[in-house]
């Protein structure tokens, strides 16, 4: 066999084996093929593409493919887009979905410099998370803000600063969407998200310090100490007192603001309240005017003392 047959023997003998491996994976692809439902992608266009997982799934395209498949909407909110894009979804899939109270991140710490003393320095890396897990913090609370910025990177929408004067974070209202993406960075889980309230208004307890009352207002004399003032003050029982730490209940607080008074440390934060009133001075009590029964005895204790012997004698 000379050498220009082997060649064409060896390339028909691979051609007819593509050929063969073709057909299989062609017979393969159609068994199991799987017909995606085009009204995936019209849901994903409507959505805002943000990626931030915040829905509780990964990214905009796993939120579509949830809500296409499911019956009933009423567990799935995009924090982005709020409820009037889920309308539009709900819209596009001819289903019905209930309005959720809107949310935003609020920062349970008020450990500034001026409440919370530093007593060590830290000269690690610049993570949240790797200071957490090797080194305790530069104060005596052990609960508190770290305050190296973890949470400001993970936001995709420039909704939380790191304010230089005390050292910790804060949320801008109006550019927050609640995704939760700092709720998640932050290893000591001091941002919450909360109902953003009537008017914006909001009361929380600005502390996740679990330490008992005296090494609690040690390490922040803004502290929660777990007196139970503001449980007992309560009308609405919207505050729960666990591990010498007290919660407000969103749902069932009633913005009364007794508790924040109540409060001996200032733990509890009041946001976008008017100002409170001066309380009043009371009226200084005026004096009877004397009715003539009281001038009368006057004038007799006057004539009593006139009457009586005069005892000092020179």
């Amino acid at each position: 066999m000379d050498d220009l047959t082997i060649v064409l023997l060896t390339l028909a003998t691979l051609s007819g084996l593509g050929i063969i491996l073709a057909l299989i994976l062609y017979f393969v692809a159609q068994k199991f093929n799987v017909v995606e439902d085009p009204r995936i992608d019209e849901v994903e266009e409507l959505l805002p593409g943000a990626n931030c997982g915040g829905c509780g799934y990964p990214g905009c395209r796993g939120f579509a493919e949830a809500c296409v498949t499911t019956d009933n909407l009423d567990a799935f909110y995009c924090p982005v887009g709020g409820n009037d894009l889920m309308k539009t979804v709900a819209n596009a899939l001819g289903a019905e979905v209930s309005e959720k109270d809107p949310q935003v991140a609020v920062v349970k710490c008020q450990g500034s410099p001026e409440h919370r003393k530093e007593i060590r320095e830290y000269d690690g890396p610049q993570s949240c998370a790797i200071a957490h897990s090797l080194f305790g913090g530069t104060t005596n609370c052990a609960n508190g803000c770290l305050g190296l910025g973890e949470c400001v990177e993970v936001c995709t929408f420039d909704a939380i600063h790191m304010n230089p004067e005390t050292n910790l974070p804060e949320v801008v209202e109006d550019a927050c969407t609640a995704c939760g993406a700092c709720i998640d960075a932050c290893p000591r889980d001091i941002i919450e998200l909360r109902n953003v309230g009537k008017k914006s208004r909001r009361i929380y307890v600005s502390c996740i310090n679990t330490d008992k009352g005296a090494p609690a207002k040690k390490a922040c004399d803004v502290a929660c100490i777990g007196c139970g003032k503001c449980v007992k003050i309560c009308p609405f029982d919207a505050i729960t007192l666990e591990n010498n730490l007290a919660y407000i209940d969103y749902e069932k607080c009633k913005l009364c603001r007794k508790c924040v008074t109540e409060c001996p440390t200032n733990a509890i934060v009041e946001l976008n309240f008017p100002p409170r009133k001066p309380k009043a001075e009371k009226p200084a009590e005026k004096k009877a005017p004397k009715t003539e029964d009281n001038a009368k005895k006057v004038i007799a204790a006057d004539k009593t003392e006139e009457s009586k012997p005069n005892t000092n004698q020179e």
